[in-house]
């Protein structure tokens, strides 16, 4: 999968791109309140001019009228400014890495793909299968006995490490896997049945497009386009 080292998505934010909305047609704008306000006064009745109380009230009406226009103001400054402060996020997310619920992951040059699942129970057998990108298995690595809760493992193409602890296992290619896509299936027994957990596996972010809405979408290696609200782990 080849890598996009810039965040294409901004140039069409809407940060740069979006206009004012035009006033709808049907709306009454402060200028127009106060242009309607003198007309009538000028075109008043001198025998029978505008009471006191009513000039009062319209004064009411036109300042209630600015203060609406004026709060939209804010809250449309407001809009933009959060806008702008997740355009900034986005820009410090490429290049890093993050874990995400995804069973493929892209293994770099000289680097690890790091992994997680979450067995509901503890088991006396868990493994980890490691495919090509073509669905060739490639490596089995069992992992033995695992207690409850969430296992932690990481792999470079050669060896393989559980919580921490490096396995006396290495890979059958003398030199390691090279660089490239691969698929991990763990399962565990639970129950006496061999159950397949849900991994959570890292990648660098390529890119990130922010929605009109401001929410942002991270592009990863080997994995694609997620959402930052199921990102499980920013490495």
């Amino acid at each position: 999968m080849s890598a996009v080292s810039s965040i294409g998505a901004l140039d069409n934010l809407s940060i740069a791109s979006k206009t004012e909305d035009e006033p709808k047609s049907n709306e009454l704008g402060r200028d127009a309140f106060l242009k309607l306000m003198l007309t009538q006064m000028e075109n008043q009745d001198p025998t029978n001019p505008t009471k006191n109380e009513d000039m009062v009230a319209q004064m009411a009406q036109f300042s209630q009228v600015e203060n609406m226009e004026e709060l939209n103001d804010s809250f449309a400054n407001l809009s933009n400014s959060l806008l702008s402060g997740q355009a900034l996020q986005a820009t410090s997310l490429v290049g890093r890495s993050v874990s995400a619920p995804s069973s493929t992951a892209f293994l770099q040059s000289n680097g690890v793909v790091s992994g997680s699942v979450v067995l509901p129970q503890s088991t006396s057998d868990m493994s980890v299968k490691i495919y090509s990108e073509a669905g060739e298995l490639l490596e089995t690595v069992a992992l033995g006995s695992q207690t409850e809760g969430e296992v932690l493992f990481r792999w470079d193409g050669m060896n393989f490490e559980v919580n921490g602890e490096l396995l006396d296992w290495q890979s059958q290619v003398e030199d390691g896997r090279p660089a490239g896509e691969y698929t991990f299936e763990v399962t565990a027994a639970q129950d006496g049945k061999p159950t397949k957990l849900d991994t959570a596996l890292s990648a660098n972010v390529n890119s990130v497009t922010v929605g009109e809405d401001g929410k942002l979408t991270l592009n990863l290696a080997g994995i694609g386009s997620v959402s930052i609200d199921d990102i499980k782990q920013f490495n």
